[in-house]
C-alpha cells in the first residue's frame, strides 16, 4: 500500500447558500442563511407541520443541459453540477480512463424520481411509467452518471450511510488512492431529499425544527433553544490524487486529507450511542492513520445537527477523545447556515474545512442565542482567525444506523 499523502486539487459544490464552492464559501462567512419558506402547493395539501427547509439556492436544471438534466434525478443533477465545477478547478485533468475512479454517496438517493413515478403509476398507469425510472432512483445513479460523464472505468462506488455518506466516501477515496486502485478519485456526495414524505417522517419523528415563522433561525446548534435540524440539499465534490501526481502535472493544492475513521455504534438504528463510544473511536482512527496527535488539531468542523440530543453527545464523542483541550479548539457548526444535507452533508462540509484551512479561518456559527452549558464549544458567531502555523482539521459526520464517519484535513 502507498503511504502517499493524499491532496485534494479541484472543489466543487452547489448549496443552500451558493451555486459554486466560492459562492457558498463567502456566503458562510458572511453569515447567510439557507433556511427559506418553501413555496410548493404540496405544503398546503399535505398540511405538512414544518412549512421550510434549505433548497438549493441555484437549481440545477437551470445550469445543466436540458437533456441531460431530463435524465437525471435531482439529487444527481445536483452531483453533476458540483463535479462539474470540481473537475475545472482541478485543470481537467488528463488521465487515462482506467486510473480515474468515483466515490460518491447518497443518504437516500431518488426520491422524487420514485414517487413522482408511483403517482403517474397510480392515476395514468402503468404504460406512462418512464422507461429510465430505475436508472433514475438508484442509489448509485450519481456515481454511475459521473463515471460515464467523466470516462471513469477504475471503479464507480457508492456510499449509502445516512448522514455519514459522503464523508465517508472521501475515507473510501484515500484508501483506494493509497491501494493503487487510480490515480485520481472525483469523491463526494449529494441530497435532493426535500420531499413531502421526508419532511412528514422526520416531523414526526419530533426530528425538525418548527420555527415556521423564522426560518433563518431554525438551525442553531449548541444553542440552548435549539429545537431540530432544518433539511437542506446540495452536493460537494473533491477531487482526490497523491501529491506526486498532481506536482507532476502542476495542479494547485488545496490542503491534504491525511487520515480518515469509519466505524458503527451498534445502538440504536436513529439514535447515537450517549456514550459517544463510536463517535470518538472514529476520530482516534483519523488521527492515528494521519500519524498526528490530539495535540495537533486545531479547528473541528462538527457535525452539530441541532438536535436536542445529536449535539450534547457530539460533544461527549469529542471530549472522551480530546479531554478538556476541546472546549479551546475553534469549532464551526456550518450546518447553522447551510441546514443539513443529509447524505451531501460530510463532503460539503469537508469542503468548507478545506477552504478554512487554507484561508486560515475557522467560518462563524450562526443564531446561537446562548449556548447551551451541556455544549460548551469553542463555538463563536464571527470568523476565528487560525494562525499562520501548520493547521490540522477533523470533519465529522454521523448518522441514522449508527454510522460514524470523520476525515482528517492537514494545511499545505
Amino acid at each position: 500500500m502507498s503511504t502517499s499523502r493524499i491532496v485534494v486539487t479541484g472543489i466543487g459544490a452547489t448549496s443552500p447558500i451558493g451555486g459554486t464552492a466560492p459562492e457558498s464559501w463567502d456566503a458562510l462567512l458572511s453569515g447567510a442563511s439557507g433556511a427559506r419558506t418553501l413555496e410548493h402547493d404540496w405544503v398546503e395539501e399535505y398540511q405538512l407541520p414544518v412549512t421550510f427547509a434549505a433548497e438549493a439556492l441555484v437549481r440545477p436544471e437551470t445550469v445543466l443541459e436540458r437533456p441531460v438534466a431530463k435524465r437525471l434525478d435531482p439529487s444527481s443533477q445536483l452531483a453533476m453540477v458540483a463535479a462539474k465545477e470540481a473537475w475545472e478547478d482541478a485543470g481537467s485533468p488528463d488521465i487515462d480512463p482506467d486510473r480515474l475512479g468515483v466515490d460518491f454517496a447518497t443518504g437516500i438517493g431518488g426520491v422524487w424520481t420514485l414517487l413522482d413515478a408511483w403517482d403517474t403509476l397510480r392515476e395514468k398507469g402503468p404504460r406512462r411509467v418512464m422507461p429510465m425510472t430505475v436508472p433514475m432512483l438508484m442509489p448509485n445513479a450519481a456515481a454511475g452518471n459521473l463515471s460515464l460523464h467523466f470516462n471513469a472505468r477504475a471503479f464507480a462506488r457508492t456510499v449509502a450511510s445516512a448522514c455519514a455518506s459522503s464523508t465517508e466516501s472521501i475515507v473510501n477515496a484515500v484508501q483506494h488512492i493509497r491501494d493503487g486502485l487510480a490515480d485520481v478519485v472525483i469523491a463526494g456526495g449529494t441530497e435532493s431529499a426535500i420531499h413531502p414524505i421526508t419532511i412528514a417522517s422526520f416531523a414526526s419523528m419530533q426530528a425538525l425544527s418548527k420555527r415556521n415563522d423564522s426560518p433563518e433561525t431554525a438551525s442553531r446548534p449548541g444553542s440552548i433553544d435549539r429545537d431540530g435540524f432544518v433539511m437542506g440539499e446540495g452536493a460537494g465534490v473533491l477531487i482526490l490524487e497523491t501529491e506526486e501526481h498532481a506536482k507532476a502535472r502542476g495542479a494547485k493544492i488545496y490542503a491534504s486529507i491525511v487520515g480518515g475513521g469509519v466505524t458503527a455504534d451498534s445502538y440504536h438504528i436513529t439514535a447515537n450511542d450517549p456514550e459517544g463510544r463510536g463517535a470518538a473511536r472514529a476520530v482516534r482512527l483519523a488521527l492515528d492513520m494521519a500519524g498526528v496527535s490530539v495535540d495537533d488539531v486545531t479547528h473541528i468542523n462538527a457535525h452539530a445537527t441541532s438536535t436536542p440530543v445529536g449535539d450534547p453527545n457530539e460533544y461527549q464523542a469529542l471530549r472522551a477523545v480530546f479531554g478538556a483541550r476541546v472546549d479551546e479548539i475553534p469549532v464551526s457548526a456550518t450546518k447553522a447556515s447551510t441546514g443539513h444535507l443529509l447524505g451531501g452533508t460530510g463532503a460539503l462540509e469537508a469542503i468548507f474545512t478545506v477552504l478554512a484551512l487554507q484561508n486560515r479561518v475557522a467560518p462563524p456559527t450562526i443564531n446561537l442565542t446562548e449556548q447551551d452549558p451541556e455544549v460548551p464549544f469553542a463555538i463563536s458567531g464571527s470568523p476565528v482567525e487560525l494562525g499562520s502555523g501548520d493547521q490540522l482539521a477533523i470533519s465529522n459526520s454521523f448518522g441514522f444506523g449508527g454510522h460514524n464517519a470523520v476525515v482528517a484535513i492537514a494545511s499545505v
